[in-house]
């Protein structure tokens, strides 16, 4: 460890080399490399956390550029892991960085987890959040939470010394209606830096054990009087008692009724065409790269405008890299074709090449 690179830290009498130390040694995985993942990972990999294992399957795109400030112009159509590994390698070589180029999901999440000592979620979406938590309970891990929305953002440290969990604060996954559709959701582009940045220290703080951590506290921030607030929230020892993940997380959705299957299963089913229509909502730069047979490209910022393409009597593959916008196509969609005739193509593009490199 180069000690001069970390100076101005551990001169501080509270942090000192034996936080460093701490911290060199430390194994942190960031789940989500958008708006609230890209300053943790960049402060994290600064300040000379030993490991950094990051999560994401997307690929940039324009409208990312505001909040996730990582990324440039010529990273668009390419891969965010690909992108922030780069950066970071550049930013400090001493870092030991594993990529994960996957969704996190029921199959996956404990073999993945149970390398780390601290969970970052920098997830956007309420399936993701409530399988993380659970995953951290079953591995006893800590789990440093980020939320935002609009001109506000969340903080919390939950699972941290048998402290309250995320279910203690949000015991049940929101129902339809509950909640702004995740589509329509807009955030202001730095209220993800202050909120990821947050992350980034309560990590810290539960690494070194420095200061206090935010846990059974749920700190609000509104950016547009630059207000915070804190609310309590105790430990309810039932959420502490499961003995497994449990069977379906929404699909990885903003709300259920969504039907999905992996990438691998519609190749299997691909060479009967009849009856089904593949929509391809990549860019259009992405679909000259590389598409699949048959596949019709109605990327997804013209797929409303673009009804005379879609086979209504058919039922509707929906596909992307990912399949993050995938689900935001069938959000789309499911009004004007109806749900029960959409499909969304988990993993993508993406699992596809993996597949066939494997």
């Amino acid at each position: 460890m180069n000690t001069n690179r970390y100076t101005r830290q551990t001169s501080l009498e509270q942090f000192g080399p034996e936080a460093q130390e701490k911290l060199s040694k430390a194994r942190v995985l960031i789940v989500g490399m958008g708006g609230l993942g890209i300053p943790a990972a960049q402060y994290l990999n600064a300040m000379g956390v030993g490991t950094l294992g990051l999560v994401e399957s997307d690929t940039v795109e324009l409208h990312n550029l505001q909040r996730q400030v990582l990324y440039t112009e010529e990273d668009c159509g390419s891969s965010k892991l690909e992108a922030a590994v780069r950066f970071l390698e550049k930013q400090n070589s001493g870092t030991e960085l594993r990529a994960y180029h996957t969704f996190l999901d029921r199959d996956n999440a404990l073999q993945i987890l149970r390398d780390y000592d601290v969970i970052i979620d920098a997830t956007d979406n309420f399936p993701a959040r409530y399988l993380i938590n659970d995953a951290c309970v079953l591995l006893k891990k800590p789990l440093v939470y980020g939320a935002l929305h609009a001109f506000e953002g969340q903080l919390s440290v939950f699972n941290f010394e048998n402290g309250p969990t995320y279910r203690c604060l949000f015991p049940s996954m929101p129902g339809n209606g509950e909640i702004a559709n995740c589509d329509q959701n807009g955030v202001l582009g730095v209220i993800p830096g202050i909120i990821g940045n947050m992350q980034a220290l309560e990590t810290v703080k539960v690494i070194t054990g420095i200061g206090e951590v935010l846990s059974g506290k749920l700190l609000l921030y509104d950016g547009l009087s630059q207000r915070m607030q804190q609310i309590s929230f105790p430990a309810r020892p039932e959420n502490r008692q499961i003995t497994c993940l449990a069977k379906d997380y929404g699909n990885d959705s903003c709300e259920t009724g969504m039907r999905t299957l992996r990438i691998e299963e519609y190749m299997q089913m691909a060479g009967n065409p009849e009856g089904i229509q593949l929509i391809d909502v990549r860019t259009e730069e992405e679909y000259r790269a590389d598409h699949l047979p048959g596949a019709v490209n109605i990327p997804l910022n013209s797929l409303e405008r673009s009804p005379e393409a879609l086979q209504t009597d058919k039922i509707i593959y929906l596909l992307c890299a990912s399949g993050i916008r995938s689900i935001k196509a069938w959000h789309i969609l499911k009004r004007r074709v109806g749900p029960d005739r959409l499909i969304v193509i988990a993993g993508g593009m993406n699992d596809l090449r993996v597949a066939t490199k494997s």
